[in-house]
Protein backbone atom coordinates (compact mmCIF):
# COMPACT_ATOMS: atom_id res chain seq x y z
CA UNK A 1 0.00 0.00 0.00
CA UNK A 2 1.52 3.58 -1.51
CA UNK A 3 0.92 6.73 0.92
CA UNK A 4 0.41 9.58 -1.60
CA UNK A 5 0.62 12.94 0.42
CA UNK A 6 -0.74 16.71 -0.59
CA UNK A 7 1.06 19.35 0.80
CA UNK A 8 -0.66 22.46 1.61
CA UNK A 9 -2.45 24.43 4.38
CA UNK A 10 -5.96 23.90 5.82
CA UNK A 11 -8.83 26.25 5.42
CA UNK A 12 -11.06 27.97 2.93
CA UNK A 13 -8.28 30.62 2.82
CA UNK A 14 -5.71 28.69 1.72
CA UNK A 15 -7.66 26.41 -0.57
CA UNK A 16 -6.58 28.14 -4.06
CA UNK A 17 -3.19 29.19 -3.01
CA UNK A 18 -0.21 27.90 -5.07
CA UNK A 19 1.33 26.55 -1.95
CA UNK A 20 -2.20 24.05 -2.04
CA UNK A 21 -1.15 22.23 -5.39
CA UNK A 22 -0.23 19.41 -3.27
CA UNK A 23 -4.08 18.99 -1.84
CA UNK A 24 -5.39 20.23 -4.89
CA UNK A 25 -3.97 16.86 -6.93
CA UNK A 26 -5.14 14.60 -3.90
CA UNK A 27 -8.19 15.67 -3.83
CA UNK A 28 -8.55 14.80 -7.63
CA UNK A 29 -6.97 11.26 -7.01
CA UNK A 30 -9.08 11.26 -4.09
CA UNK A 31 -12.26 11.62 -6.30
CA UNK A 32 -11.09 9.76 -9.75
CA UNK A 33 -9.36 7.00 -7.58
CA UNK A 34 -13.20 6.40 -5.56
CA UNK A 35 -11.20 7.06 -2.66
CA UNK A 36 -13.10 6.83 1.77
CA UNK A 37 -12.53 8.75 4.35
CA UNK A 38 -10.58 7.02 7.12
CA UNK A 39 -10.08 9.17 9.59
CA UNK A 40 -9.04 11.95 10.98
CA UNK A 41 -6.82 11.22 13.85
CA UNK A 42 -3.35 11.37 12.05
CA UNK A 43 -3.15 15.24 12.31
CA UNK A 44 -4.39 15.46 9.01
CA UNK A 45 -7.70 13.65 6.56
CA UNK A 46 -6.18 9.99 5.77
CA UNK A 47 -8.32 8.54 2.81
CA UNK A 48 -8.34 4.82 1.17
CA UNK A 49 -8.67 3.39 -2.11
CA UNK A 50 -7.66 -0.18 -2.85
CA UNK A 51 -4.20 0.41 -3.33
CA UNK A 52 -3.45 3.60 -1.72
CA UNK A 53 -3.56 5.58 1.18
CA UNK A 54 -3.93 9.39 0.64
CA UNK A 55 -3.43 12.00 3.09
CA UNK A 56 -3.44 15.93 3.79
CA UNK A 57 -1.80 16.91 6.71
CA UNK A 58 -3.61 19.64 8.84
CA UNK A 59 -0.78 20.45 10.49
CA UNK A 60 0.09 23.32 8.15
CA UNK A 61 3.04 23.24 5.74
CA UNK A 62 5.46 24.04 8.20
CA UNK A 63 4.23 21.04 10.54
CA UNK A 64 3.37 18.25 7.79
CA UNK A 65 5.95 15.57 8.61
CA UNK A 66 4.26 15.38 12.10
CA UNK A 67 1.39 13.93 10.56
CA UNK A 68 3.08 11.85 7.77
CA UNK A 69 5.57 10.00 10.66
CA UNK A 70 1.99 9.39 12.22
CA UNK A 71 0.62 7.43 9.16
CA UNK A 72 4.12 5.78 8.30
CA UNK A 73 4.07 4.24 11.55
CA UNK A 74 0.87 3.27 12.39
CA UNK A 75 0.37 1.85 8.75
CA UNK A 76 4.03 0.79 8.98
CA UNK A 77 4.79 2.25 5.18
CA UNK A 78 8.59 2.19 4.22
CA UNK A 79 9.04 5.47 3.26
CA UNK A 80 9.68 3.61 -0.75
CA UNK A 81 6.27 3.45 -0.66
CA UNK A 82 5.76 7.25 0.04
CA UNK A 83 4.58 10.15 -2.17
CA UNK A 84 4.84 13.51 -1.73
CA UNK A 85 3.05 16.08 -3.87
CA UNK A 86 3.87 19.80 -3.76
CA UNK A 87 4.61 23.24 -4.81
CA UNK A 88 7.87 24.26 -6.55
CA UNK A 89 9.13 27.45 -7.13
CA UNK A 90 12.36 26.65 -9.23
CA UNK A 91 10.23 25.47 -11.92
CA UNK A 92 7.75 27.40 -13.98
CA UNK A 93 4.04 27.11 -13.99
CA UNK A 94 2.90 23.87 -15.04
CA UNK A 95 6.72 22.23 -15.04
CA UNK A 96 6.38 18.75 -13.66
CA UNK A 97 9.60 16.72 -11.75
CA UNK A 98 9.86 13.69 -10.42
CA UNK A 99 12.69 12.32 -7.81
CA UNK A 100 13.23 10.08 -4.84
CA UNK A 101 15.29 11.15 -2.42
CA UNK A 102 17.48 14.54 -2.64
CA UNK A 103 16.99 18.18 -0.54
CA UNK A 104 14.73 20.53 0.27
CA UNK A 105 15.37 23.11 -1.50
CA UNK A 106 13.94 25.68 1.24
CA UNK A 107 10.74 24.18 0.78
CA UNK A 108 9.45 23.96 4.58
CA UNK A 109 6.96 21.18 4.46
CA UNK A 110 9.40 19.08 2.83
CA UNK A 111 12.31 20.65 6.09
CA UNK A 112 9.60 19.06 7.83
CA UNK A 113 9.32 15.84 6.33
CA UNK A 114 12.93 15.44 6.16
CA UNK A 115 13.22 15.53 9.71
CA UNK A 116 10.17 13.34 10.74
CA UNK A 117 10.95 10.56 8.06
CA UNK A 118 14.01 11.27 6.52
CA UNK A 119 14.04 12.46 2.30
CA UNK A 120 14.29 8.64 0.74
CA UNK A 121 10.50 9.34 -0.26
CA UNK A 122 9.05 10.31 -4.12
CA UNK A 123 8.22 13.70 -4.82
CA UNK A 124 6.15 15.16 -7.40
CA UNK A 125 7.23 18.50 -7.95
CA UNK A 126 4.74 20.85 -9.99
CA UNK A 127 5.90 24.19 -10.60
CA UNK A 128 4.40 27.22 -9.54
CA UNK A 129 6.88 29.65 -10.79
CA UNK A 130 9.08 32.11 -8.93
CA UNK A 131 8.30 35.57 -8.20
CA UNK A 132 10.23 38.70 -9.47
CA UNK A 133 12.04 39.84 -6.30
CA UNK A 134 12.87 37.20 -3.78
CA UNK A 135 11.91 39.12 -1.27
CA UNK A 136 7.89 37.99 -2.54
CA UNK A 137 8.21 34.36 -1.99
CA UNK A 138 5.69 33.93 1.12
CA UNK A 139 4.11 36.12 -0.90
CA UNK A 140 3.96 34.62 -4.10
CA UNK A 141 2.65 31.01 -2.57
CA UNK A 142 0.20 31.73 -0.24
CA UNK A 143 -1.96 34.03 -3.28
CA UNK A 144 -4.37 32.14 -5.46
CA UNK A 145 -4.10 30.89 -9.10
CA UNK A 146 -5.49 33.29 -11.41
CA UNK A 147 -8.37 31.87 -13.93
CA UNK A 148 -5.36 30.55 -16.85
CA UNK A 149 -3.07 29.11 -14.17
CA UNK A 150 -5.63 27.27 -12.56
CA UNK A 151 -6.23 25.66 -15.94
CA UNK A 152 -2.76 24.60 -16.73
CA UNK A 153 -2.86 23.56 -12.72
CA UNK A 154 -5.76 21.68 -13.35
CA UNK A 155 -4.67 19.70 -16.74
CA UNK A 156 -1.44 18.12 -15.40
CA UNK A 157 -3.82 16.10 -12.74
CA UNK A 158 -4.67 12.98 -15.29
CA UNK A 159 -0.74 13.02 -16.36
CA UNK A 160 -0.07 13.18 -11.77
CA UNK A 161 -2.46 9.89 -12.02
CA UNK A 162 -0.54 8.67 -14.00
CA UNK A 163 2.76 9.10 -12.56
CA UNK A 164 1.73 8.19 -8.96
CA UNK A 165 0.33 4.73 -10.37
CA UNK A 166 3.82 3.98 -12.63
CA UNK A 167 6.14 5.88 -10.15
CA UNK A 168 9.35 4.40 -10.52
CA UNK A 169 9.37 5.20 -14.19
CA UNK A 170 7.62 9.04 -13.91
CA UNK A 171 10.72 10.62 -14.33
CA UNK A 172 11.08 9.47 -17.83
CA UNK A 173 7.74 9.30 -19.26
CA UNK A 174 5.45 11.92 -17.19
CA UNK A 175 7.98 15.16 -16.76
CA UNK A 176 7.04 18.19 -18.72
CA UNK A 177 8.69 21.98 -18.66
CA UNK A 178 5.56 23.74 -18.05
CA UNK A 179 1.67 24.15 -19.54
Amino acid sequence: MKLIVGLGNPGKEYELNRHNVGFLAVDYLIDTLNASKVSSKFKGELFKSPDYFFLKPSTYMNLSGESVVLVKNYYKIDNKDIIVIHDDIDLKLGALRFKRGGGHGGHNGLKSLDKHIGSDYYRVRIGVGRPEKKEDVVKHVLSDFTDKEMQCIKSLFPKIKLAVEDIENASSKYSQKEC
